[in-house]
C-alpha cells in the first residue's frame, strides 16, 4: 500500500514539474502617452495565467483606468486582442502592444526612441535681458503609504532666460526642485519630514513602499534633509521618464521656445498641449481628439517632432513651467555684454535655526534656497549674473514680508503671528488649502523688494553689487576672494573695526589698494555670502559646474 502511495505521490510531483516547466515569465515594452511602458506575461503553455504593468508614466485616472481594466481582460480573453478603455486609447494600445511584444517580439517589435541630440542655444540680438523666474506650487500625492498617510510635495521651477529687446527668447537654462515627505517611495526624490518638532514623517528609507519607521525628529535631520536636496537635473539618470530623462524633456521644450516670446509661448501652450495634463498633445488620446484633429497636418507633424523627445507637462501638479517663464520676464534687468560662450544655473539649499523662539518658547526654523544664473566667456570667467533667494521661515516669525511654510497637512499647524507684533496669535490651519496657498504665495527676496531692507539698501542692491565685483572672474577666482577678502566669523565682506581679533587681523594684513577696493563693495553689500541665510557663494560653483555651451552674440 505504501509503494503505491509512493508511486502515486512520485506522479503527482513529476506533473507538478512538468507544468512548471511550462509556464514562463516574459517581459515587453511599448510607447504608451507618457513614453515606455513596460509588462510582465506569465504563460503556460498556450494560456496567459497573468499581465502585470511594471512600470509607466501615465496619466492618473485617465490612462491609469486602463492599467486597472486591460490586463485583466488579457487574461480573460487569453488573447492581447481586446477591447480598449474608453478615453484612454493610447495607454490600452500601449499595454496590447507591450503584451505582444513579450509573447511574439519578432513579429511585435519595439525600438527604443534615439538619444534625444541637445543643441548647443545659438543667438544674436542688438540688446538683449537677462531674467530669473521662481514658480512654487504645491502638490498631493502621488497618493499614500502603505498606512494610509498621505504623501506631500512642493515644486519649485527655476529659469534663467535671456531675452531681446523685444522679449524673445534668446537663451534659456530651466530647472526643477522637488520636495516630497519621506513617505515617498523613489530613490532619488529629495526630502522634507517638516520642522524639528512636528514628530517626523513616515518613512520608507529602502523606497520598497513599506513605511520602515519615521524619520528623526532633531535639528540635525532638518539641516541634513534640506542640504541634500537635489534639483530634477542634478538627479540626471536617477530620474528616468517615460522619455529619457528630466533634463532631455526640458531641453527639448527649451529648443521649441526660442525665439518666441513668453506670451507666444503661452499661446503654444494653449492651443498644443492637453486641457487635461498639460502635456503636448498626441494621436490616439480622446480627451483631447477634437482638439487635436483641428490641427492641420503641419502643426500635427511639429508635436510629434516634440513628443518625440518631450511628453511631460508644462503646467501641472508637478511645477508650473510656463510661470517660470513668465516670471522670468517680468524680473528681468539689462544685460550689458557682447558675447557668451556658456549659461550656467545654480541652486543650493540650507537650512537655518532660527532667528530665534517666539513669545511662548516655539523655536522659528527656516530653509534657504539661492539661485544663480551665470554667463561665462570661452575662458570660464563670468561676464553676467543675476542671483536671487528664497528665504522660508516658519509662521511664528514676526517678519512682515518673510514667506512661510507651516510643514505638510497633518503636522498640526505651527504657531502664527499673523500681525508681526512678536506675539503669537495662534496656530495656521491644519488643512490642504491653506498647505496650496502657504506654497504659492511665497516671494524670492528680490520679489520682496523694498519689503526687505537690509543694513544697507535692500536685498536686490546687495546682491547686484556682489555680481558687478565678480564679473571678469572664474568661479575659482570668486572662492579665492572670498577667501581673502570676507570675515572668517561670518562670511562677509571684511571691514576696518571689526571687534573679532581674527578679522581685525585678516584686514590689517590687506594693502591699502585692497582696503579701498573693499570699501567701495562694503559701501553697497555689506551681507554674508555664506552663512544660515544661504550660500551665495556655493551657488557661484555649481553654476559654473553646471555650465553648458551657448553661442551668444549682443549688439554686433
Amino acid at each position: 500500500m505504501k509503494k503505491i502511495l509512493s508511486i502515486a505521490l512520485i506522479a503527482v510531483m513529476l506533473l507538478s514539474i512538468a507544468a512548471f516547466a511550462q509556464a514562463d515569465t516574459l517581459t515587453g515594452v511599448a510607447k504608451g502617452f507618457g513614453g515606455e511602458l513596460t509588462v510582465t506575461v506569465t504563460t503556460d503553455g498556450d494560456k496567459i495565467t497573468a499581465v502585470t504593468v511594471d512600470s509607466h508614466n501615465e496619466t492618473p485616472n485617465i490612462g491609469t483606468n486602463a492599467i486597472d481594466q486591460i490586463p485583466g481582460k488579457i487574461v480573460e480573453a487569453n488573447s492581447a486582442d481586446v477591447d480598449v478603455v474608453a478615453n484612454a486609447t493610447v495607454t490600452s494600445n500601449a499595454i496590447i502592444a507591450a503584451v505582444k511584444n513579450a509573447i511574439d517580439p519578432a513579429n511585435n517589435p519595439y525600438e527604443a526612441p534615439a538619444p534625444v541630440e541637445v543643441k548647443t542655444q545659438s543667438a544674436e540680438a542688438a540688446e538683449a535681458y537677462i531674467g530669473l523666474g521662481v514658480a512654487s506650487t504645491g502638490r498631493k500625492g502621488p497618493g499614500s503609504d502603505d498606512q494610509g498617510t498621505q504623501v506631500w510635495s512642493f515644486n519649485q521651477v527655476i529659469a534663467a532666460v535671456v531675452f531681446d529687446g523685444e522679449g524673445r527668447i534668446l537663451l534659456s537654462n530651466v530647472d526643477q526642485l522637488e520636495i516630497a515627505t519621506p513617505n515617498y517611495d523613489g530613490a532619488t526624490m529629495p526630502h522634507l519630514s517638516g520642522f524639528p518638532g512636528q514628530g517626523g514623517y513616515n518613512l520608507d528609507s529602502d523606497h520598497d513602499a513599506v513605511v520602515d519607521g519615521k524619520t528623526e525628529d532633531t535639528e540635525e535631520n532638518f539641516m541634513a534633509e534640506v542640504a541634500s536636496w537635489q534639483t530634477k537635473r542634478e538627479r540626471g539618470e536617477g530620474y528616468v521618464m517615460g522619455t529619457g530623462y528630466w533634463s532631455q524633456q526640458m531641453d527639448k521644450f527649451q529648443e521649441v521656445f526660442a525665439g518666441k516670446t513668453v506670451e507666444e509661448v503661452k499661446e503654444w501652450f494653449a492651443k498644443y498641449c492637453s486641457d487635461n495634463n498639460g502635456r503636448p498633445m498626441q494621436a490616439g488620446n480622446e480627451k483631447d481628439a477634437a482638439k487635436y484633429d483641428a490641427l492641420s497636418d503641419e502643426e500635427k507633424a511639429m508635436l510629434a517632432d516634440v513628443t518625440s523627445a518631450a511628453t511631460m507637462s508644462l503646467n501641472d501638479g508637478h511645477g508650473n513651467i510656463i510661470a517660470a517663464l513668465e516670471k522670468a520676464y517680468e524680473n528681468r534687468v539689462p544685460l550689458n555684454v557682447e558675447s557668451a560662450a556658456a549659461m550656467g544655473l545654480g541652486v543650493v539649499n540650507t537650512g537655518r535655526k532660527g532667528p530665534g523662539s517666539d513669545d511662548q518658547g516655539t523655536q522659528v526654523w527656516s530653509f534657504n534656497d539661492v539661485y544663480v544664473a551665470t554667463l561665462f566667456d570661452a575662458e570660464g570667467k563670468i561676464v553676467a549674473m543675476h542671483g536671487d533667494q528664497l528665504e522660508v521661515a516658519t509662521p511664528n516669525y514676526d517678519g512682515s514680508t518673510m514667506p512661510h511654510f507651516s510643514g505638510f497637512p497633518g503636522q498640526g499647524g505651527y504657531n502664527l503671528d499673523s500681525d508681526h507684533d512678536a506675539v503669537v496669535d495662534g496656530k495656521t490651519e491644519d488643512t490642504e488649502e491653506a498647505f496650496m496657498a502657504e506654497v504659492a504665495s511665497w516671494q524670492t527676496k528680490r520679489e520682496r523688494g523694498e519689503g526687505y531692507v537690509m543694513g544697507t539698501g535692500y536685498w536686490a542692491q546687495q546682491m547686484d553689487k556682489f555680481q558687478e565685483t565678480f564679473v571678469g572672474m572664474t568661479a575659482e577666482e570668486v572662492e579665492a576672494w572670498f577667501a581673502a577678502y570676507c570675515a572668517d566669523s561670518n562670511g562677509r565682506p571684511l571691514k576696518d573695526g571689526s571687534s573679532n581679533e581674527g578679522d581685525a587681523a585678516k584686514y590689517a594684513a590687506l594693502s591699502d589698494e585692497e582696503k579701498a577696493m573693499l570699501a567701495d563693495v562694503t559701501s553697497a553689500a555689506t551681507m554674508s555670502l555664506r552663512d544660515g541665510h544661504g550660500d551665495i557663494l556655493a551657488a557661484i560653483v555649481k553654476s559654473a559646474e553646471n555650465k553648458v555651451d551657448v553661442e551668444l552674440s549682443i549688439g554686433k
